[in-house]
């Protein structure tokens, strides 16, 4: 009778995790990702945080905000990943066979414009403002954000397509 009970027990945290994992685990991704610049490291610590959060509920702890729980885990993980990082000096990397090259200068590039074009993204009219913040920087697909904002698909590509050709327009021309 008691192994009923702790299934049942187990099966209700399972579903409850389940459930986190569904609403939460993009923008955990996401919020990941912009902190360790490392998409791989990013779902591995978010993984981690569902791994210590199902550790921590099957020991009978209580979790009354699970997503505040969640990110609070998540955001002690990766303090944690910063600390695991050490300098390592140039003589020594040399010694391993690092050889020098030229740099990424494109992935620098890329970089600075894809921080420049969410800069712009406050200058477009307030009609493209949320959809494109929704598509291209939080990665929503047409039919998610149609699903957010009440409007119809068509009416959410559209409005991406426009937003997209006066953001154009105001990185070619930012005046």
């Amino acid at each position: 009778m008691k192994s009923i009970t702790i299934s049942k027990k187990e099966i209700r945290l399972q579903e409850v995790l389940s459930m986190a994992h569904n609403d939460y685990e993009r923008g955990m991704k996401t919020h990941a990702f912009f902190k360790v610049h490392d998409h791989e490291k990013g779902e591995d610590l978010v993984q981690d945080t569902f791994m210590k959060t199902w550790m921590y509920l099957v020991k009978g702890g209580e979790i009354s905000t699970m997503k505040a729980f969640l990110y609070h885990i998540l955001n002690h993980l990766i303090v944690d990943e910063y600390r695991k990082h050490k300098a390592l000096s140039l003589d020594m990397l040399l010694e391993k066979g690092f050889e020098q090259g030229d740099g990424d200068h494109k992935r620098i590039f890329d970089i600075m414009d894809g921080k420049t074009a969410v800069i712009l993204i406050r200058r477009l009219p307030r009609t493209y403002q949320k959809v494109m913040r929704l598509r291209y920087v939080q990665g929503l697909s047409i039919n998610e954000i149609a699903l957010i904002t009440g409007q119809s698909k068509n009416t959410i590509a559209v409005q991406a397509h426009r937003g997209l050709e006066k953001l154009k327009m105001l990185y070619e021309h930012p005046s």
